[in-house]
């Protein structure tokens, strides 16, 4: 059944909305190297002894947050963090090569087998999300559960609603900045254009393009529009690596065999519990994916809040997401 928040409550009625917990630093960290270009940061929260959780970041090529860290209970949950290829702190810096999909599903399991875990519950946003489920349908044996938010299937649908023809009708003045650096004869195709240039041997064509790129998401990514945009979307090495491993996967349709590989593979997971998390408003990652995943995944819970856009860090998608941490870990017993 999907529960949408959006119908107005009374203020006397309306239930406190849960915040985030409190800001905690890891207590392992390290640079594990997966292969023979590839090093990655990995890092792990809360309490050794406690329940599982994989989280997966988004982008991709958006690296791990300190906030993250914040959606679990500390006291009772062992966090597991990575910058996946690419980006963060892992490296080499804003590299595309032996940087796909399931590439980063090998590096999960590798994690896994290095922490001696056996399952844990796999959380992830946006491409976090895209991952968790390319992880999920391969691996289901190794999954406790999902816990999803602002889902992205990563169709060509999806790509060409926010870069191409969708999304700019709602945000025609931050679209108007986007597309500023393709000239016109080149319009027609956003993420064919944008990767020609953040592929360029010149850094300051790269860098022009990926602040283009990085800004649009930016401006879009909460209810609030332009004025919320996150600070890290004007820092040029945040964005390097973000649009240019973002773009570098959307130009390769996320390295799957088919357009809608992932909603094909659903029956593999519909045994697992699963929480979906999704803001009504979400400009980035319309509504329509996660209802999608719904009616293929009936026995998943989907959220809808009311009064947000894509960002996990809007009132009413944390209050969702904190709710359902709790109720995973209330039921939890995955060690």
């Amino acid at each position: 059944m999907a529960h949408d928040r959006s119908r107005p409550i009374s203020q006397a009625a309306a239930p406190q909305r849960r915040d985030l917990y409190p800001q905690i630093e890891p207590y392992q960290a390290e640079m594990l190297p997966v292969d023979g270009r590839h090093t990655l940061y990995l890092e792990q929260c809360g309490t050794p002894e406690g329940l599982p959780v994989l989280c997966l970041h988004g982008g991709p090529g958006g690296g791990a947050s300190p906030e993250m860290r914040r959606f679990f209970d500390p006291k009772r949950c062992r966090m597991v963090l990575f910058d996946q290829r690419g980006c963060g702190r892992s490296t080499p810096y804003a590299a595309l090569e032996d940087n796909t999909t399931w590439d980063l599903v090998a590096d999960i399991e590798r994690i896994r087998e290095r922490l001696g875990i056996e399952r844990w519950l796999v959380f992830g946003g946006s491409w976090g999300s895209t991952l968790a489920l390319a992880y999920a349908v391969t691996h289901p044996d190794r999954c406790a559960g999902l816990l999803l938010r602002g889902v992205f299937l990563l169709t060509e649908a999806e790509i060409r609603w926010f870069y191409q023809d969708g999304a700019s009708h709602l945000f025609p003045d931050a679209f108007e900045r986007f597309q500023a650096p393709i000239p016109l004869q080149e319009r027609g195709d956003f993420v064919s254009a944008f990767y020609r240039r953040l592929t360029s041997s010149s850094r300051t064509e790269r860098i022009a393009a990926a602040r283009a790129w990085g800004r649009w998401e930016g401006e879009t990514i909460s209810f609030l529009g332009p004025a919320a945009m996150p600070s890290r979307f004007n820092d040029d090495r945040f964005i390097e690596a973000f649009a240019r491993i973002e773009c570098h996967y959307f130009k390769h349709k996320g390295f799957f065999d088919t357009d809608g590989w992932l909603l094909q593979q659903v029956g593999a997971i519909r045994h697992l519990p699963g929480v979906i998390v999704h803001g009504r408003y979400d400009v980035c990652t319309p509504l329509s994916s996660a209802w999608k995943l719904k009616q293929a995944w009936p026995e998943a819970e989907l959220e809808i809040v009311g009064d947000a856009g894509h960002s996990s860090l809007e009132s009413g998608i944390v209050d969702a997401l904190i709710r359902a941490s709790e109720r995973f870990v209330a039921k939890g017993s995955w060690l």
